[in-house]
C-alpha cells in the first residue's frame, strides 16, 4: 500500500504506515500467512470505525437539519452508514486498490465485493481516528464524503423500508420479511415491536405506535446492520 498515494486521494497527510496497512488487511490475507509476523487484520479497526462514523454522521445531520425529528434523522443516518453507501464511498475513493487479500478472496472478486469494501471503509475511519482524532475524521468526511450526499439523496432515506429493499435487491439476496413480534401497553397507547428478517437472519427490530412505524424503525436498524457476507 502506498501511504502517500492514499493520503493524496483523501486530502490528508498520513503518517502511521503500519496502522493504515492494518486497516487495509483483510482476514483472508492474514489467515493464509499464519506463522508469519504480519500486521493484524482490520476487524478491530472496523469495530472502532463503525462507532466513530456513526457519531460523525449523527453530528453532521443534527446541524444540517435542525427542524427534523429523531426518527427522520435516524433513517437518514442509516442510509449514510449502510453497506451499499459505504461500499460506494470506498469504491469512489479507490480503496479497493489498496486492500491486501488472500488468494482465494482475490480470485472470487473480493476486491469489488460491497461487504468487503464497506468493512474497509469503516476500518479506515478507525485508523484515521487513532492518528488524527475526531477532528481529523470530521475534516475527511467534510471534504470527501458529505459533499456526495446532497439533500435530495438524504431525504429519500425517510422511507427506510424502500431503502433496505433496494439494498437487498442490488445484491439479489432474496425477500425481506417483516414480523410484528410483540404488542405492549394499554389499548389507548399501544406500542408495536417489529422485526425484519432476510434469509433466516434478523437484520433489525424497532418499536412504534403503529405497525408501520415499527416496521420503518426495524428497517432503519436493518440498514445500519446490513452486513451480509457474499
Amino acid at each position: 500500500m502506498n501511504l502517500a498515494e492514499l493520503g493524496q486521494t483523501i486530502g490528508l497527510s498520513l503518517q502511521d504506515e503500519e496502522l493504515f496497512l492494518q486497516a487495509f488487511t483483510h482476514t483472508s490475507f492474514a489467515h493464509e500467512r499464519k506463522g508469519e509476523k504480519l500486521q493484524q487484520d482490520n476487524e478491530r479497526l472496523e469495530f472502532l470505525g463503525d462507532a466513530v462514523l456513526e457519531l460523525t454522521v449523527s453530528e453532521h445531520l443534527y446541524h444540517r437539519f435542525p427542524a427534523l425529528h429523531e426518527g427522520d434523522l435516524t433513517r437518514m443516518r442509516a442510509r449514510v452508514v449502510c453497506e451499499p453507501s459505504l461500499a460506494s464511498f470506498a469504491r469512489d475513493l479507490g480503496f479497493g486498490n489498496h486492500v491486501r487479500l488472500g488468494k482465494g478472496e482475490e480470485m472470487t472478486g473480493g476486491r469489488n465485493r460491497p461487504a468487503l469494501l464497506a468493512d474497509v471503509f469503516e476500518a479506515f475511519i478507525g485508523a484515521l481516528y487513532l492518528e488524527k482524532g475526531l477532528n481529523g475524521v470530521k475534516a475527511f468526511m467534510k471534504s470527501a464524503i458529505f459533499p456526495r450526499i446532497d439533500d435530495q439523496w438524504l431525504t429519500q432515506a425517510t422511507d427506510a423500508k424502500s431503502q433496505l429493499q433496494e439494498a437487498v435487491q442490488q445484491e439479489h439476496l432474496g425477500s425481506l420479511e417483516y414480523q410484528i413480534v410483540d404488542v405492549q401497553g394499554p389499548a389507548h397507547d399501544r406500542q408495536f415491536v417489529a422485526e425484519v428478517w432476510l434469509a433466516g437472519k434478523r437484520l433489525g427490530s424497532g418499536m412504534g405506535r403503529s405497525k408501520k412505524e415499527a416496521e420503518q424503525r426495524a428497517a432503519a436498524e436493518g440498514l445500519k446492520r446490513f452486513r451480509i457476507k457474499g
